[in-house]
C-alpha cells in the first residue's frame, strides 16, 4: 500500500485501536486519521506518542469527511480500520449499543462502499453466546446465534446486516473480525472490561494471590474453564496482513466476510494464572470463589475459535502460546506500566 495514502482508524484511543496505530507507525505508516472520543483523559497515554495526521472526534467524523472533498486528508483515504465500539458488556441499555455499534458502523460501511475503500471492522466472539451453534465463522449460522448480552447482540446485528448486503452495496474488499479473548498493553483504562490477565496481574501484585471462579458445572474442575486467549501482537499481524492482501488486490471478493480471530486453542484459567505467576517469578497461590449468581446462568465454560477460514484465506503465521504472550505482556508492559510499542 502506498504510504502516502491515508488510513482511518476508529477507536484509536482504545485498546486494540491504539495498538493498531502503533503497529502501523512501526511499519512506516504515519498518514493516519485517528477517530475516537478524545475527552477521556485516562486514554491519552494510549495515543499521545503515536504519529498521525489528524484526530477527529467520533461524532464529527462524517461531517469532517463531507466538509471539503478537495482536502488531501480526505481524498487520499486508502483504508479503514473500524475498531471503535461500545464494548461494555455490563451496559444493558441497548439503544447505546445500537447507536454506536450498529448505526455508526452502517455509516462507516456505506462510506467505504461509496468510495471503494477496503474495510476491516471489529466484530466479537460475544456474538456466539453460549456456543450452542459452535464457534465456526460460517455465514449460515449468524442468523441463529443468541448472544448473551446487549453488546453481543449489537455486534451480531451488524454482522447480519453486513452479510445481507448485495455486492453493489458492499466495500470492494471487507472483513469483519470476531475477536476472542484479546489481552495486551493499552487496556489500563478499561476498568472491569480489561482482560483477566490484567486483573490477575494486579491481584497478584497487591495480595500475592489470584482469585478464580469455581466451576458450577460438574464437567469442569475449578479453574478448568476454557477460553481462546490471543495476544494483541497476533491480532495486529492478522489485520496488517489483511490490509495488504486487500490493497494489493490479492484478496478476491469471494474472501469477503466474517472471520474468527483467536488462536484456535482453548486454554484454562488455571493455565493463565500459573503463567502470570511464572512471569512474575512468584510461587502460585490460587483461590477459587463462587461465580456471582447474577452471571452464573450466562457463564461460558468453553470458547475456541475455529481458525480454518482464516487459514484457507492464506494466513499462515503461527500464534504465540499463552505462556509466551503473557510473559511478553507482564515483563514488557505491566511490570513497568508501559504502553504499546512493537517488539
Amino acid at each position: 500500500m502506498d504510504k502516502s495514502s491515508a488510513i482511518i482508524v476508529t477507536g484509536a484511543a482504545g485498546f486494540i485501536g491504539s495498538c493498531m496505530v502503533g503497529y502501523l507507525n512501526a511499519n512506516g505508516y504515519n498518514n493516519i486519521i485517528i477517530v475516537d472520543d478524545f475527552t477521556e483523559d485516562e486514554k491519552k497515554p494510549n495515543y499521545v506518542n503515536k504519529t498521525f495526521r489528524v484526530s477527529v472526534p467520533r461524532e464529527k467524523l462524517f461531517d469532517w469527511l463531507a466538509a471539503d472533498s478537495t482536502n488531501a486528508d480526505r481524498k487520499s483515504i486508502g483504508f479503514v480500520f473500524h475498531l471503535g465500539a461500545r464494548t461494555d458488556t455490563t451496559e444493558f441499555d441497548y439503544s447505546i449499543h445500537d447507536a454506536l455499534n450498529v448505526q455508526y458502523s452502517k455509516k462507516i460501511w456505506s462510506y467505504c462502499s461509496a468510495k471503494k475503500i477496503p474495510l476491516i471492522y471489529a466484530s466479537s466472539a460475544a456474538t456466539y453466546g453460549a456456543g450452542h451453534f459452535g464457534y465456526k465463522d460460517d455465514h449460515d449460522i449468524i442468523e441463529k446465534l443468541e448472544p448473551l448480552n446487549p453488546y453481543g447482540v449489537s455486534k451480531n446485528e451488524f454482522d447480519k446486516w453486513a452479510v445481507a448486503q448485495p455486492p453493489t452495496k458492499q466495500p470492494l474488499y471487507w472483513a469483519g473480525l470476531k475477536f476472542f479473548n484479546v489481552y495486551g498493553p493499552n487496556e489500563y483504562h478499561k476498568g472491569r472490561m480489561a482482560s483477566v490477565v490484567f486483573h490477575s496481574f494486579n491481584q497478584i501484585k497487591k495480595t500475592g494471590k489470584v482469585r478464580l471462579f469455581k466451576s458450577h458445572d460438574p464437567k469442569y474442575e475449578d479453574g478448568e474453564q476454557l477460553r481462546d486467549f490471543i495476544y494483541i501482537d497476533d491480532v495486529l499481524k492478522i489485520m496488517y496482513w489483511m490490509m495488504h492482501e486487500m490493497v494489493n488486490k490479492h484478496w478476491a471478493a469471494q474472501k469477503n466476510g466474517i472471520y474468527n480471530v483467536g488462536t484456535g486453542k482453548a486454554r484454562t484459567f488455571k493455565d493463565l494464572a500459573l503463567s502470570i505467576f511464572n512471569s512474575m517469578d512468584l510461587k502460585p497461590h490460587i483461590e477459587y470463589i463462587d461465580t456471582p449468581a447474577d452471571i452464573r446462568d450466562k457463564y461460558q465454560y468453553f470458547t475456541e475459535a475455529d481458525m480454518g477460514k482464516l487459514r484457507r484465506a492464506g494466513y499462515n503465521e503461527s500464534f504465540l502460546s499463552l505462556e509466551h504472550g503473557i510473559r511478553q505482556y507482564v515483563k514488557n508492559f505491566l511490570a513497568a506500566h508501559k504502553y504499546y510499542s512493537p517488539q
